[in-house]
């Protein structure tokens, strides 16, 4: 069995974009390639297709989106034992949990310990299946492997690599700034039995002349032993599904924008990947609003999903942005409502089972003729050729009035031929992108970035061989 975990020294710093560029070089040589995630913590999430009735009957399951777009890049089909555990905020000290693709309770932030132990048997069993039947599993941890407060429960880190004996490759961005104190503090940290599980680094973010790095990088290989595998170069217009970042600046289209979509930032929104596709469109200008004033000259208001739709929807109304939108459709511009946004559209909400908190029933913006009734099944539901449900909230009623839309399909605009048609009718724009094709070559962009500046070579004989036995184990020892 061979794997990589590909661990960060901070959150967000490059671990799903490395991962992703991995599976596509790996794939490029011949093997069979699975990406892995033991848990994630996220609300962007869609839904694919499985075979795990026992009669073999397809199902629906739901994992993180970052790894659907790995498993693309590796050109395999997408599957829960993928990303076995999702954990998705509903507050913050309570997530929702998914286990191998289905609602599997809470958790909360009291018994964080204790109320994840079967989780990390069942995303062990989950790495243990992928890796006997994948050539090689480029495992992805979540935040940074020393966060020594959490280790005693960690298995998506150090935990996972123990597990797996799995080298681990730590990234840095180096863009934030003091990247080889974060690589040398991040093995340090560790006690002997997780640094022997170190076997390097990979530098991210890098902008200027290489020559510049390298007192740096040779003084990294000194004082830890571990070789650094390569520098990724910056790259201002690589983008991936994300995760959990709201950055649109990759996504932007060049060009002179005619018209402004404004997205409302709802506290917890998700699966706010459903604008990317908008942001590519040359004519559009594509930004996350926060108060009144941001939708004051918009085009088009984008009400995104949310995981716990009546809290944001109570947040909406404190910060005024209600009025703005009632404003802004009262003078015929559109309004585009995705799941949870399309439930705030209409007249009332229903959560007589507490799905999402206390508030059983709440109104809505009232522009749409349609309610909402929450209830502890989930839907989860592919809608081709590219939309996909995922809510608990059942609606009934009109989801169009005049220029006000509603939608729980999460994807749509994704389709190059649906997005043309509403652009077509809602701002009187025309579609210039194909949006597949967009994404695709951005994962052959990246893939050619790890090939040309990572030792891609090495990385997949460290898979397969597994850390030297030479590591040396780096003062104070770290946390037992």
């Amino acid at each position: 069995m061979s794997g990589l975990l590909i661990a960060g020294t901070t959150s967000d710093a490059g671990k799903s974009a490395v991962t992703t560029g991995l599976c596509r070089a790996f794939a490029r040589r011949g093997l069979r390639v699975a990406p892995y995630k033991a848990q994630n913590m996220s609300n962007n999430s869609l839904v694919v297709s499985t075979s795990s009735t026992s009669e073999g009957r397809p199902t629906h399951a739901e994992i993180g989106r970052a790894q659907w777009v790995q498993a693309l890049a590796a050109g395999v089909a997408p599957e829960p034992a993928m990303n076995p555990v999702l954990l998705k905020p509903g507050s913050d000290h309570r997530s929702h949990v998914v286990l191998m693709g289905r609602p599997a309770g809470t958790v909360d932030s009291g018994g964080w310990v204790a109320g994840r132990r079967h989780l990390a048997t069942a995303a062990h069993v989950a790495y243990d299946d992928l890796a006997a039947r994948f050539d090689i599993v480029v495992a992805e941890g979540a935040g940074s492997p020393a966060e020594i407060n959490l280790r005693d429960s960690d298995y998506v880190n150090m935990g996972l690599a123990r597990h797996g004996r799995l080298p681990t490759v730590v990234v840095g961005d180096i863009d934030r700034g003091g990247v080889f104190a974060a690589m040398y503090g991040t093995v340090a940290l560790l006690s002997p039995e997780d640094q022997a599980l170190m076997a390097g680094f990979v530098v991210n973010k890098f902008r200027g002349d290489r020559a510049l790095l390298s007192p740096g990088l040779d003084a990294l290989e000194r004082l830890t032993g571990r070789r650094v595998y390569g520098v990724l170069p910056w790259d201002p217009a690589l983008w991936l599904d994300s995760e959990d970042a709201l950055d649109l600046d990759g996504r932007r289209a060049a060009g002179a924008a005619t018209r402004r979509v404004a997205v409302v930032r709802l506290p917890r929104i998700s699966n706010f990947t459903d604008v990317d596709a908008l942001g590519l469109e040359p004519a559009l200008d594509v930004v996350f609003a926060s108060g009144p004033r941001d939708l004051a000259d918009a085009d088009l208001v984008v009400l995104p999903g949310t995981r716990s739709t009546i809290s944001d929807l109570a947040w909406l109304r404190a910060r005024g942005l209600d009025r703005a939108i009632l404003d802004h459709a009262a003078r015929g511009r559109p309004v585009l409502g995705i799941c949870g946004g399309c439930q705030m559209l209409g007249r009332t909400i229903a959560d007589p089972d507490g799905v999402e908190g206390d508030v059983t029933v709440v109104g809505g913006l009232g522009l749409l003729d349609l309610t909402t009734t929450f209830s502890a099944e989930k839907t989860l539901r592919l809608c081709p050729p590219t939309g996909y449900e995922i809510h608990h909230g059942r609606i009934e009623g009109e989801t169009r009035h005049g220029a006000v839309t509603g939608t729980m399909v999460h994807g749509r605009l994704e389709d190059d031929d649906h997005r043309a048609a509403f652009l077509a009718e809602a701002l009187g724009a025309g579609s210039s992108v194909s949006f597949p094709a967009a994404r695709a070559a951005r994962i052959d962009r990246l893939a050619e970035l790890v090939e040309q500046h990572l030792d891609v070579d090495a990385l997949a004989t460290l898979a397969r061989d597994g850390v030297p036995s030479t590591l040396p184990t780096l003062p104070p020892g770290g946390a037992q």
